[in-house]
């Protein structure tokens, strides 16, 4: 599934639409290499919920719903990088904004059209889940990252153990207290998930597993 998705995309990119003359032989030893790279990093020893099963369930889904996606290369490739670089001790959105630079110099060094990069980096900023997303694309992909809050109950109970696991370092207290703060934040939202199809099949499970750990 994985090598299924980034020729896909990575080929709707690097090889129709770029800006450059790099020849297709090497553009496919670069795309190898850098899948490769990818994901040796989301199996990172550090990260237990950021890891390639979150990456294979947001592909899984994104390949569902691919039929809604105006520019569905650059929806694709942001969601294989928007958590290719995981510092569980990073904060301020340092992991997003140095997974979107990663994205950026890639898309660079094949030639791929400048509009094309920003919207990809617009694409992986926008997982920091700070602001409102900018069109129906970049909701798609924010709905799809946060589909695990509407995961059935025994998938959520796992997700949280993972992501206690990952932050294994910061005291109960405290860990406890923060990891409130952020489901309360999402709890509150009216609707969790802007996309229709996406809030018809996760909302009410959501809001279940959510107010099951509050």
């Amino acid at each position: 599934m994985l090598t299924t998705s980034w020729k896909r995309c990575w080929e709707a990119l690097a090889l129709k639409g770029t800006t450059n003359n790099t020849g297709e032989a090497q553009m496919n030893i670069h795309s190898e290499a850098l899948m490769k790279n990818l994901v040796a990093a989301y199996n990172e020893p550090q990260r237990k919920y950021h890891t390639e099963q979150h990456l294979r369930e947001c592909l899984t889904l994104f390949n569902e719903y691919i039929e809604l996606v105006e520019e569905p290369a650059e929806v694709e490739i942001a969601l294989w990088f928007h958590d290719a670089i995981y510092d569980i001790k990073a904060s301020g959105g340092k992991n997003e904004d140095q997974s979107a630079d990663w994205a950026v110099a890639e898309m660079q060094k094949v030639g791929v059209a400048p509009e094309r990069i920003a919207r990809i980096k617009d694409h992986i900023l926008a997982t920091k889940h700070s602001a409102l997303p900018q069109g129906n694309d970049q909701q798609l992909l924010l709905d799809i990252d946060l589909a695990i809050l509407g995961a059935t109950p025994e998938r959520f109970v796992e997700y949280e153990q993972q992501v206690r696991q990952e932050y294994r370092h910061v005291p109960n207290l405290i860990f406890n207290w923060k990891r409130k703060q952020i489901l309360k934040a999402f709890l509150a939202r009216s609707p969790i998930y802007v996309t229709p199809e996406l809030r018809e099949r996760f909302e009410e499970q959501a809001k279940i597993n959510l107010a099951g750990v509050l």
